[in-house]
């Protein structure tokens, strides 16, 4: 898989919010399987976590986790990657283990990958 792209409509959001998700205490994960075969991720971060400095913290941090870690995912699926509260203070290694625990109990990660 060479590229990804974002989310942006909210019915697509909707569509995956009804799906089993997958959750930890940094992170919640939604995933969907699409017709293409390019994943697409949506981030988003409510008012909950804090000002705009905080939630846009949060965002370019699991933006960066997903950028990284893109290439051990199965290509072909919709992602939502839901910050919670201590992902805006939480220590980065510790969000990267949640995010890769979320996609292996999601059964996202490629073969070679899970070995």
């Amino acid at each position: 898989m060479k590229y990804s792209t974002s989310l942006k409509l909210n019915h697509i959001f909707r569509r995956l919010y009804h799906t089993n998700g997958v959750a930890d205490s940094y992170l919640v994960l939604y995933a969907r399987k699409n017709r293409l075969e390019i994943n697409r991720v949506g981030i988003p971060v409510g008012k909950k976590l804090g000002h705009a400095v905080v939630r846009n913290r949060v965002r370019r941090r699991i933006r960066e986790i997903y950028r990284l870690n893109r290439d051990k995912m199965r290509p072909g699926w919709d992602v939502i990657v839901v910050g919670r509260g201590r992902s805006a203070t939480g220590p980065y290694q510790k969000m990267n283990d949640a995010y890769l625990d979320c996609l292996r109990r999601l059964s996202l990660l490629r073969e070679e990958d899970e070995a």
